[in-house]
């Protein structure tokens, strides 16, 4: 995985520095992408890290001391400020960069043939893009025979799930070919998926723990307690994250909405 995106990554820069429509529409959807989760996640590590602080080891047993507690607030620091500055300031600079209107003109004038990514709104082929980034993704799980999905107030395994990841695979496919194309019927059926994706996540974690899934994946016993310990994953506290992480999903998807064709 990160050998394609270490060459999608030069591929884009390549293109970026011909000045290309392309690379610059890719890009853009690249770093507010990245903007968008690096947000999210740091909203997200700004409630796990102390959590996650406060129950490593004080001490290692025999001579070493225990570590002080100025100690825990420069390890935040340390590691907000990196974060910060990944998955942060760098895609908000090139967000800036890429939407900037010089930029556009730019590549239009040294670039002036049209190009796939002119024939699709830039938010929709955003949307598209993480379709058909996902649904390989879907096509993973099974592979790594540790697949376990929430469904509708329980987890899959084993072979249903295995058939539940290739028919997400499936739509995920379908969907990036045809929203590209501005399909409005597709919409729809997008809108359905997702709508029943997060019921289904919040279902299941209204029941059950999110650690429960993680034994039917396999972890190892040592990790599942590191996350028991944190309290962040136990209880129904995953119904809530699931909801907050997936509700911007359907938001963006009425988003787009508006560069469909309506139908007569």
């Amino acid at each position: 995985m990160y050998g394609c995106i270490a060459i999608a990554l030069v591929w884009l820069g390549i293109g970026s520095i011909k000045a290309r429509r392309w690379a610059r529409a890719l890009l853009l959807i690249f770093s507010w992408s990245w903007l968008a989760m690096g947000v999210i996640a740091l909203a997200f590590m700004a409630f796990m890290i102390p959590h996650t602080l406060a129950n490593l080891p004080n001490s290692g047993g025999g001579n070493q001391p225990e570590m002080p507690p100025g100690a825990m607030v420069v390890m935040m620091v340390i590691i907000f400020l990196i974060f910060g500055v990944m998955f942060v300031v760098l895609p908000a600079v090139w967000t800036f960069f890429y939407s900037s209107q010089h930029v556009k003109t730019t590549c239009e004038t040294r670039d002036p043939v049209t190009r796939w990514t002119d024939a699709c709104p830039l938010p929709v082929l955003g949307f598209c893009v993480w379709l058909a980034l996902g649904a390989p993704m879907m096509l993973i799980m099974p592979l790594t025979g540790q697949s376990a999905t929430p469904f509708f107030g329980m987890f899959l395994t084993g072979l249903p799930a295995a058939a539940f990841y290739l028919a997400l695979a499936g739509i995920w496919s379908y969907g990036a070919w045809s929203l590209y194309h501005l399909n409005q019927r597709t919409w729809w059926v997008m809108l359905i998926a997702f709508s029943l994706l997060v019921l289904s996540s919040i279902l299941t974690f209204a029941r059950h723990d999110i650690l429960e899934m993680y034994q039917l994946m396999n972890y190892p016993e040592t990790q599942i307690e590191q996350m028991r310990k944190t309290g962040l994953l136990v209880g129904n506290r995953m119904q809530w994250l699931m909801a907050i992480f997936m509700l911007p999903f359907l938001g963006y998807l009425l988003f787009i909405r508006k560069f469909f064709p309506r139908r007569s």
